[in-house]
């Protein structure tokens, strides 16, 4: 499979998007809410294994007053993988979404490695940013050391650290080992432990190798934006799931530090993902948030 191709299964069962030519890329994306409310467009996770699915699902809950933009990233989902997988190339898709859109500002929310790229547009297009909401993400790569440990000492299950090394250095060798992998570790990610759950997951989950490859061995390595942190003026909200093994809480608090106007919440009964685990109270502190500092024409 090339980089812009997809499985015949999930584009059988994403039917909903537009496509958006943006800087050379067809991408798959959908709006949601009313036109001329205020607009939030969100960056989902894992290059190459998410796609605009999750954040529909969470955002999308807040379209009853906020225009919601979701996308496959290029390389992810649907969309075209055309060019490079960079952090800078991403950052700009996200703006020529914001001019599509044709919204002077955003509040731009981003979930894992979504959050890594919804710091990034609000570190490189700073003008453009109202509000930020991240959801389980770090300011910096130390928390593959943190995530080695705990899946080291997980008494879960047993991980194969072999496949571990692949997916978490950006070596696998094709979708179906991206697929291999993606399964060794989804336990570890939830709350709660359900193995049937995380095989339907597995099998729900679009594999797109080369953009994976590229964001662990080529975008992970480098990044560090801790010392640009400080300079963010818009208002940030950081939610964490108080047993996430992959970004700690430790990463957030280390956001919240650094960003002067910023908040953190922790969502003691989640792991990876409280906008799931905790959907109720995760979807009312963003709301709340975001009347506070990005309201909507309804309030």
């Amino acid at each position: 499979m090339s980089g812009n191709e997809v499985s015949p299964e999930f584009a059988r069962a994403t039917t909903d998007a537009q496509w958006v030519e943006i800087n050379g890329n067809h991408l798959a994306v959908e709006v949601l809410g009313p036109e001329g409310a205020p607009v939030i467009i969100t960056h989902h996770g894992a290059p190459g294994l998410g796609s605009r699915a999750e954040p529909r699902a969470s955002f999308g809950r807040l379209a009853d007053e906020y225009r919601v933009v979701v996308f496959d990233a290029r390389g992810s989902g649907q969309s075209e993988g055309n060019g490079t997988f960079s952090h800078e190339q991403w950052a700009a898709d996200i703006d020529a979404l914001r001019e599509w859109i044709g919204a002077e500002t955003i509040a731009i929310a981003g979930g894992s490695y979504g959050g890594f790229m919804a710091m990034e547009y609000a570190l490189r297009y700073p003008q453009r940013v109202a509000a930020v909401v991240l959801r389980d993400t770090s300011p910096d790569n130390e928390n593959a050391d943190a995530a080695r440990k705990n899946a080291l000492a997980t008494d879960r299950v047993v991980i194969d650290m072999e496949k571990f090394d692949r997916i978490d250095y950006g070596r696998v060798r094709d979708d179906e080992d991206l697929k291999d992998c993606w399964r060794e570790i989804l336990p570890l990610y939830d709350f709660v432990y359900d193995p049937e759950a995380v095989e339907r997951k597995v099998e729900a989950t679009p594999y797109r190798y080369q953009a994976h490859n590229y964001a662990f061995s080529v975008n992970m390595p480098a990044y560090d934006i801790k010392p640009q942190l400080p300079s963010l003026a818009a208002p940030m909200l950081i939610t964490v799931g108080r047993t996430d093994w992959i970004t700690p809480v430790s990463c957030s608090e280390t956001i919240a530090e650094l960003v002067p106007n910023s908040e953190l919440v922790v969502f003691e009964r989640s792991g990876h993902s409280p906008q799931i685990e905790e959907a109720d109270a995760w979807t009312r502190t963003v709301r709340e948030f975001l009347h506070r500092v990005y309201p909507s024409a309804a309030r």
